[in-house]
């Protein structure tokens, strides 16, 4: 596969915008792994190699074990996530795959409760950037590593 062209290059003001999304997830209550957890598992539903690559990288960086990256495409089956970190993953599941059922009632119950309203809407952003990231790097051919 060869990379079609680089956003950043070709549409500074779109990539300048995505950039904005990313600053204000650094400000909101996500703990940096959560975050990453989010960016790997949105990545590996939508198949994006190259977020892929990028975000085990960095979540290893924010701490996070081999062992639970090799476990996170089998979340359901895994003792290793928390009942937060579960609910999480099904926000990103259940978002990403929106045409499914889209995020259900018991899940947004579920995070209203374990997070609240401010920390639900953030987690929601946080789901919604990185599937758009990963909608740009399959259209432009991403290659992972560069």
């Amino acid at each position: 596969m060869k990379e079609r062209f680089l956003m950043k290059e070709i549409d500074p003001a779109a990539y300048t915008a995505m950039l904005g999304l990313e600053k204000y997830l650094s400000g909101t209550g996500i703990s940096p792994l959560h975050q990453e957890m989010i960016r790997v598992r949105a990545s590996q539903l939508n198949g994006c190699a190259f977020c892929i690559n990028q975000h085990t990288q960095d979540a290893r960086k924010a701490g996070e074990t081999e062992q639970r990256l090799y476990l996170l495409s089998a979340w359901k089956e895994s003792p290793q996530f928390t009942p937060a970190e579960r609910i999480i993953l099904a926000m990103t599941e259940e978002i990403t795959f929106i045409s499914r059922e889209g995020l259900t009632e018991t899940t947004y119950q579920q995070a209203l409760k374990e997070f609240g309203l401010k920390g639900t809407s953030e987690l929601i952003m946080a789901i919604n950037v990185i599937n758009a990231w990963n909608r740009i790097g399959i259209s432009t051919h991403r290659v992972p590593g560069q």
